[in-house]
C-alpha cells in the first residue's frame, strides 16, 4: 500500500477516536494509571515542541488549549518566529513539527530524506494576507498590481509607505511570490518587527498601509486596544483571468469563495520519525473538534465539520 494512503488512514482512524480518548486520558491523568497511558500510546502524551508561523500564532494557541485541557498528560511548546526563520529552526532539528503558509521546497526536503524521514503534511486552514489602515485615511481599496510595484521600488504617486510585519514573513513572501521580486526596494516601505508593531503604526499614523495576516487581524478585533482607529481594506480580484476585477474584504465568505485573492493554505508538517505526539496534534487539528474552532474563530477550516441533525417520526 502507498505509504502517504497508509499514514492517512492511520490519522483517520486517530482523529475518529479522539474524542473517546478525552475521558479516558482526563482519568489517566487523575489516577496515574499506566495501563491507560499504554493504550493510548505516544500520541497524546509527552512533550512536543512545534514551530509555528508568528501570523498564525493566535488561533495556533487556541487550539494548544483546547488540546491541553483534553489531553493532560500532553504537553505542547510553541516556539513562534517569521517564516524565514521558522524554517531554518525545522532544518536545524530544533523542533519536528511545524505549522506554516507552505510546504518546504525540494531543496529544503532533501535534509529530511537524506534521514529516511517521509513528512507527514496536512492543510488545516485557510488564512489570508490582509492591508490596513488608519480610519483617518480616505482609502478603503488596494489592488495587488499597486503593492507588487511598490515592493519593485516603482512610483506610482501614492502617498503612504507599505509597513511590513517582519521582511522574513510570509506575508512578504507571497507577495513576492505573486510578483516574482527577489529581492525588495527599500522604497516606500518601512519594516517593523511583527504584527502588533504594525497595528500599533497603523492606529497611530495615516500615512501607512500595514501588511498582516488575517488571522492576527481577528485577533486584534478581539484584542487590540485601538481597534477603532483602524480598518482592512478590499482588495481587487484582478489576478487571474477568471477573476471579476470587483474588491473584495476579506471574511471567512470572500475566502471560501475565492473572491478574496491573497487567501493562503495553513499547513501543519509533521517530520517526527516516529508516531509521536505530532501525530495525535495533527489528528486532533484536521479532525472535527479542530476544525470547528477554525470554523469557530471565522478562519476557513480545511475541511467543514459535520452537523448532527436529529429525524424524528413525530412533530412534538
Amino acid at each position: 500500500m502507498n505509504k502517504k494512503i497508509s499514514f492517512r488512514i492511520i490519522m483517520m482512524a486517530v482523529a475518529t477516536s479522539l474524542a473517546v480518548f478525552t475521558s479516558c486520558s482526563n482519568r489517566s491523568s487523575q489516577d496515574g494509571s499506566d495501563e491507560e497511558k499504554a493504550k493510548h500510546g505516544d500520541i497524546l502524551n509527552g512533550r512536543l515542541s512545534v514551530i509555528v508561523d508568528e501570523t498564525l500564532l493566535p488561533i495556533i494557541e487556541e487550539q494548544v488549549d483546547v488540546f491541553q485541557n483534553s489531553y493532560k498528560d500532553s504537553k505542547i511548546e510553541l516556539v513562534s518566529a517569521p517564516e524565514v526563520k521558522g524554517i531554518n529552526l525545522l532544518l536545524q532539528d530544533r523542533a519536528k513539527t511545524a505549522i506554516m503558509t507552505r510546504k518546504l521546497s525540494a531543496s529544503e526536503e532533501e535534509y529530511f530524506k537524506k534521514k529516511s524521514i517521509s513528512p507527514k503534511v496536512f492543510q488545516i486552514a485557510t488564512d489570508a494576507v490582509v492591508f490596513i489602515s488608519n480610519t483617518g485615511r480616505a482609502d478603503t481599496s488596494i489592488t495587488v498590481e499597486n503593492v507588487v510595484k511598490i515592493l519593485k521600488g516603482e512610483n506610482i504617486g501614492q502617498n503612504y509607505s507599505l509597513i511590513l510585519d517582519n521582511v522574513n514573513s510570509s506575508t512578504l513572501r507571497q507577495l513576492k511570490d505573486i510578483g516574482k521580486i527577489e529581492k525588495i526596494s527599500g522604497k516606500g516601505l518601512k519594516a517593523m518587527e511583527n504584527g502588533e508593531e504594525v497595528l500599533s503604526y497603523v492606529a497611530e499614523h495615516t500615512d501607512g498601509i500595514g501588511i498582516i495576516s488575517y488571522d492576527q487581524w481577528l485577533n486584534a478585533k478581539r484584542s487590540f486596544q485601538n481597534k477603532d482607529k483602524i480598518r482592512t481594506l478590499s482588495v481587487q480580484n484582478s489576478l487571474t483571468k477568471e477573476g471579476d476585477n470587483k474588491f473584495y474584504l476579506p471574511n471567512q465568505s470572500t475566502l471560501a469563495e475565492g473572491l478574496y485573492v491573497l487567501s493562503r493554505p495553513v499547513y501543519i508538517l509533521n517530520y517526527q520519525p516516529d508516531m509521536g505526539l505530532g501525530v495525535g496534534f495533527s489528528a486532533f487539528l484536521t479532525g472535527d473538534r479542530g476544525q470547528r474552532i477554525m470554523l469557530k474563530a471565522d478562519l476557513v477550516p480545511a475541511t467543514m465539520p459535520g452537523r448532527e441533525i436529529i429525524i424524528r417520526d413525530k412533530v412534538e
